[in-house]
């Protein structure tokens, strides 16, 4: 249920940001939803780095492990409830993982 909800959680990501890929490959926003280390300092990628599925994937794990951004930083309205949501599931998951062990020794 937890990778689940990380691979699910690092699609939305991939689909929503910058107007999804495609609209990503072609420059068409000048803004983007969330902002990689990489499109902060030119110095820390190649130019014309673009954010790619692993890269969501990644901030799908870390958000649900930190319950919390990491390293990439929501700047949209939505990027910021949708990983609230994330984080909320993440802990309610944990919270359930908790009672049904607590519930095994009782």
């Amino acid at each position: 249920m937890w990778a689940g909800n990380n691979l699910v959680f690092g699609l939305l990501y991939w689909m929503f940001d910058g107007g999804g890929p495609l609209a990503r490959s072609r420059g068409e926003r000048p803004y983007q939803d969330l902002l990689f280390p990489q499109q902060s300092d030119p110095d820390l990628a190649p130019p014309g780095w673009r954010p790619m599925f692993v890269d969501y994937f990644y901030l799908g794990f870390t958000n649900e492990m930190g319950f919390s951004p990491t390293d990439v930083m929501p700047l949209s309205a939505w990027a910021k409830l949708t990983m609230l949501v994330q984080a909320t599931i993440s802990l309610v998951i944990v919270g359930l993982v908790i009672a049904r062990a607590v519930s095994l020794f009782t």
